[in-house]
């Protein structure tokens, strides 16, 4: 017959264990959002501790205070045949808490690289291609950025977004 205060002990190890690797914490300015499988749960968290099933439910935590994405080396073709290059563009950007679920149901947790870094690259390609390279450089430069702004914090068609706050391109290069 084992010994009743090991039988204890390991008892107690074992829901000690588990009690660790349930308890997460949310930082302020986050919201968690928790994976059963694979499978997004429809709930989710804000800041503070919580638990959840250790081994089965994993949770991403999710920045809903303001941010800066820095999109890097972005080429961009003008009207007449010439590509260019904006070597940082930098967009501040917000998530509202309530579109969290929503935004990462559509996009995953990295929806930042869809809804910024693909629109400025996408946006910046439709402004560079309908102008020439004198309005890009110097006629229409200080447009960019508002056109930028504008894109970046219209609802895609699912109605989900992040607000722009701003946004600020450096000039472009020409290699």
């Amino acid at each position: 017959m084992p010994n009743a205060g090991a039988v204890a002990a390991v008892v107690i190890a074992v829901v000690a264990m588990s009690l660790n690797f349930s308890i997460h914490k949310i930082e302020e300015g986050h919201v968690g959002v928790y994976y059963r499988g694979g499978a997004l749960l429809s709930s989710t968290s804000g800041p503070g501790y919580h638990i959840m099933l250790p081994f089965i439910t994993s949770v991403k935590s999710v920045q809903t205070t303001l941010q800066t994405d820095e999109v890097k080396n972005v080429p961009c073709g003008t009207s007449g045949g010439v590509m260019i290059y904006f070597d940082r563009v930098e967009v501040v950007n917000i998530l509202s808490p309530d579109h969290v679920h929503a935004t990462v149901k559509d996009y995953t947790t990295d929806y930042d690289k869809i809804l910024i870094f693909n629109k400025v690259h996408h946006e910046l390609n439709q402004f560079c291609s309908s102008h020439s390279l004198q309005e890009v450089y110097i006629e229409q430069f200080d447009k960019i950025d508002e056109n930028l702004k504008l894109a970046a914090d219209r609802p895609d068609q699912d109605g989900t977004w992040t607000h722009c706050a701003g946004c600020a391109c450096d000039q472009a290069q020409n290699p």
